[in-house]
């Protein structure tokens, strides 16, 4: 039975009332997902304080940022965060081809790229257990220890909102309904 409640500013607990104004000051709007994680404000500060380091602090450019966090999204066939993810693609100017690919969970065209989405998915799947040649295959495709523990920081951040989304089954805000997404049956 889902009968999570999506808070307001209003109605928040009072240690998540700040952290819901500066998501309003932010993206214009309270993503449902705060408004969700507004219950437990220390889930909330988490997941912006994660969102933050990983979206601004780590050495990604915006489509490796887009690659790792919809690779996690689609495997974890996360309702929410993939039309979210898809609308944050195009703000960023991510190319419709890689977009699209990471969606369909098809490859992509760039080599690199490539490496980091089976990199990614390696670490998601194997529960981060990777062996000799897998580090070979991320090492040789120009990425570092330094990104491989970043991927790490990435998949922390949306297990918080992925198991938030499923679990209270956050529905989409109006701005990412038109990118709605099913996994596609393999």
């Amino acid at each position: 039975m889902n009968n999570f409640k999506i808070h307001t500013i209003e109605t928040a607990p009072e240690k998540s009332k700040g952290q819901l104004e500066n998501s309003l000051k932010a993206f214009g709007m309270i993503p449902n997902l705060h408004a969700v994680m507004a219950e437990s404000p220390a889930i909330l500060e988490a997941y912006t304080t994660l969102h933050r380091l990983f979206s601004q602090e780590t050495s990604f450019n915006a489509e490796e940022l887009t690659v790792i966090w919809q690779s996690i999204n689609v495997e974890n066939e996360c309702h929410y965060c993939v039309p979210a993810h898809t609308g944050i693609a195009y703000s960023m100017k991510v190319d419709n081809n890689i977009i699209q690919a990471l969606r369909d969970e098809a490859p992509l065209e760039d080599q690199k790229l490539e490496v980091l989405r089976t990199t990614t998915l390696r670490i998601v799947r194997n529960r981060g257990i990777l062996n000799e040649n897998e580090l070979l295959e991320f090492y040789n495709a120009g990425y570092t220890q330094q990104q491989l523990l970043e991927i790490i920081l990435g998949y922390s951040q949306k297990i918080l909102s992925n198991y938030t989304n499923h679990v209270a089954e956050t529905p989409v805000d109006n701005a990412f309904k038109k990118f709605s997404w099913e996994k596609v049956a393999q």
